[in-house]
Formats: structure tokens, sequence, C-alpha cells
């Protein structure tokens, strides 16, 4: 009869379940003992010390796949294996850093997917008379700005800086965003694009931003997706948009694609 301890006081004595020794089993990382005469296996000291390593090297963050070559290597390959588990758990820690770091940008509201200076711009709009949908849809086209064209983010924050302080393109900004609840047959739409007209066609660099989202490239195509997001023109909206390029076109001005939104003022700045 072979002296030793059942599979029951092996695990209680490692502080291992039951299941967790058949595991190791299973895995070959502890050899599992024969059967005695009366049909328990019988686990000895040099049992148990196996199964303290594994379950140490496993506490220690040492994958199940690897415990076995560490066990079995000589001292020299056993401290090199543990140097690269060592790197290999500061390289997991570094990450779920990372991972609370963004958790608690994000109880910080924007700060979670903008920049400092992104936010500060988002909050002076409501004192410029932009309503809270507007300031909303702003966000979100700052944060696909930020995604579809990373490299260009702090010129686009630049434009919407010059845009905010051009007071005339922010109170015909707001008269657009009026504008899109009018009848499409108002005569206020004609009049209203003509004034943005005109003040496109005074400023070269504003101009800029309607004949680079015309353009046809991939990059236009970005543009134009952030500088129209979230927007579902109404009839008002389309035929405000048609007679404002209508007007760019008879001032010489080229514009090849279709009508594709008018320019929202400081929120469409690419």
């Amino acid at each position: 009869m072979r002296n030793g301890v059942t599979i029951g006081q092996a695990a209680a004595f490692v502080g291992v379940t039951v299941k967790t020794v058949r595991h190791y089993h299973k895995l070959g990382l502890v050899e599992e003992p024969e059967r005695d005469s009366s049909g328990y296996r019988r686990y000895g000291s040099a049992d148990l010390l196996r199964l303290v390593q594994a379950r140490t090297l496993a506490a220690a963050g040492v994958p199940l796949a690897e415990i076995g070559r560490l066990l079995d290597a000589d001292s020299a390959g056993f401290a090199a294996a543990l140097a690269g588990v060592e790197r290999q758990l500061t390289e997991r820690i570094d990450e779920l850093t990372a991972r609370r770091d963004t958790l608690h940008r994000l109880a910080d509201g924007d700060r979670a997917l903008l920049p400092d200076r992104a936010v500060a711009l988002l909050e002076r709009m409501p004192g410029l008379g932009f309503s809270p949908e507007e300031v909303a849809a702003t966000r979100e086209g700052w944060v696909l700005a930020k995604a579809l064209v990373p490299e260009r983010f702090d010129d686009y924050l630049t434009h919407f800086e010059q845009a905010i302080e051009d007071t005339r393109l922010v109170a015909l900004t707001r008269r657009a965003a009026e504008a899109a609840a009018w009848a499409p047959d108002d005569p206020r739409i004609d009049e209203l694009a003509t004034a943005v007209a005109r003040h496109y066609l005074a400023d070269p660099a504003l101009l800029k931003t309607v004949t680079g989202l015309q353009a046809r490239t991939e990059a236009a195509t970005r543009y134009a997706l952030i500088a129209h997001h979230g927007e579902v023109p109404t009839p008002a909206a389309a035929r405000l948009t048609a007679l404002f390029e209508a007007k760019l076109r008879a001032a010489g001005i080229r514009i090849p694609g279709p009508a594709s939104g008018l320019p929202a003022g400081p929120r469409g700045q690419p």
C-alpha cells in the first residue's frame, strides 16, 4: 500500500480544487499517481511539491501551456522563461492601465474622445447661439474628423476657431439652420442663398472649404462625411443648397459634384 493522501486532501493542502488538480493532470503538468490496492490515487510529497509549483506559477500569471516547460527546465532555462513571463505581464499591466485611464476619461464626457482644445470650443458654441442638438452633431462630427483625418485635426480646429470669430458667418449659419424649417418656396431662401454666396465669394479661404468638399478625392469624401454628419436635409435646406451652389457657379466657381448640403459655417469647416 502506497503512503500518501487522496486527491481531495492533496487539493486542500495545496489550496486548489479537485477539478484544478485533475485539469493539471490532463495538461500533463503533474503526473497522475497510480491507484493503491484500495483503488485510490495517493499523492506523495513529490506530487504535492509539483502541485504547489504549478499552482504558484499559475497564480503568478504564467500561462498553463508554459508551466510544464518551466517545471522541467534547468535553473538557467527557468530564469529565462520567468523573465519572458514578466515582460508579458508588464505589457498586460500597461494595457490595463491604459484601459483604466480611458474609463476615467469617459467619466469626464467629451475628453474621452476629443482633446481639451476641441472640448473648449464645444463649450463655447451654446454662447454663440448653437442649440444642444447642433453642439451634439458637431461633437460627433469632430470624433469622425479625429478618426478619419487625424493628421489634419489640429488644422480642422483652427478653421473652426477662425469661423466662430467671423460674426457674419456665424449669423448666416444660424439663419441657415432656421431656414431648414421654412416652406421650400419661401422667398427668404433666395435672399439667404445670395447673402451666403456673397460672403463665401468675398473670402477665398472660406470658399476653399466648399470647393474642397466637392473635389473628387478620397480626402474630400472624408471631409464631406464629417461636414454633413447627422444632417437630414429638409426641402427648404435642399433648395437653399441648390441656390447657393448655383450662385457660386454663376460667379465662375467650379463645383463638379451634385448638391451635397450647404456648408454649415463653423460646424462644417474642414
